[in-house]
């Protein structure tokens, strides 16, 4: 029997450890069924400077960490990281912990935003990883040393997993069901839980939701240009005529507020105009690309791909909603 300890951070959220407890739950029964011993042995573990009220999760009575039985594989829910600092610091705890486990050979698996606590431990650097694809310029932003795999739905590096955002949490869990049982159970959870096994990335989840509030008034001029012009002006050289900076002081500084080169921004902004068109509209491909400030049908189908991870045909069909 596997020893699992699901741990609970400060601010976690419900939803994430509810879906590992119910999923791991209904494994168990599975094999309950079948007269055979349960698959993972669940342990709930809190810190002991908890701000969380520990309720008890259908039958799961959660444990201080200092009680934790030795386990095999250890899971980190999705947390509250909205102040990345005060989130980390609020569960610092459970970080010399985590590496005592990891060096002993315990395998390790976040879940979304759960990976800002491994970031945050240092075990994920120079390791591959993923989280919640809104959360991944933070996240970047925050661990330069961990090589960010943002379209990823999960990844696996040297005996730590990651998911992506909240129903890649179910994909993770399939994997380690699979890794800890066999195919058959993982495809029989897959069946229960209504889980389609082949999704391979998370990009067409993404929103560019670009910050302003980082302090920077010329690049938020700069921002405001680029999104009010995005579709007039064929370059950003066109746009920066209206920034009173030269080209290298605003490219330099651009960077380090937004997180993007200046290009990359106005691709992301042209790239998220044309999926509210494909989602509301009924306009043509061709009537959205030059919409979307674009000349070139081919580049545009190129970019968007590389962008959302699926053709605007593809992305149109998945997305679409109903245009009286």
């Amino acid at each position: 029997m596997t020893q699992v300890a699901l741990l609970l951070p400060n601010k976690y959220r419900l939803l994430s450890v509810a879906a590992i407890l119910d999923v791991f739950d209904t494994v168990n029964s599975h094999y309950l069924a079948k007269g055979e011993d349960k698959l993972f042995d669940l342990n709930v573990l809190y810190a002991k400077n908890s701000n969380n009220q520990i309720p008890v999760f259908n039958n799961h009575k959660p444990g201080p960490l200092q009680s934790a039985v030795k386990p095999d594989l250890i899971l980190i829910p999705a947390f509250n990281t909205s102040d990345i600092a005060a989130a980390i610091n609020e569960n610092l705890e459970f970080i010399p912990w985590l590496r005592r486990q990891h060096e002993s050979g315990v395998e390790l698996a976040s879940f979304c935003t759960g990976a800002f606590l491994l970031g945050a431990s240092g075990l994920l650097d120079g390791k591959n990883a993923t989280t919640h694809i809104h959360a991944s310029t933070a996240f970047a932003n925050t661990f330069p040393d961990v090589y960010l795999r943002a379209n990823e739905v999960v990844t696996y590096d040297q005996g730590i997993y990651t998911s992506g955002g909240a129903t890649s949490t179910f994909h993770l869990l399939l994997k380690l069901i699979h890794n800890y049982g066999n195919r058959e159970i993982a495809v029989n959870m897959a069946k229960v839980f209504a889980i389609d096994m082949n999704r391979g990335q998370q990009s067409y989840f993404g929103t560019f939701i670009p910050a302003h509030d980082h302090g920077d008034e010329l690049v938020t001029k700069t921002q405001t240009c680029i999104e009010h012009m995005y579709d007039k002006s064929a370059t950003i050289e066109d746009i920066l005529q209206q920034i009173p900076a030269s080209r290298r002081n605003i490219e330099r500084r651009f960077k380090q507020a937004t997180g993007n080169t200046m290009i990359e921004y106005l691709q992301k902004t042209r790239i998220e105009k044309a999926k509210k068109l494909l989602e509301q509209t009924n306009q043509s491909i061709l009537e959205i690309m030059l919409n979307s400030g674009y000349n070139d049908l081919k580049a545009f189908r190129q970019l968007f791909k590389k962008s959302a991870g699926m053709t605007p045909k593809d992305y149109r069909d998945k997305f679409k909603t109903r245009v009286a």
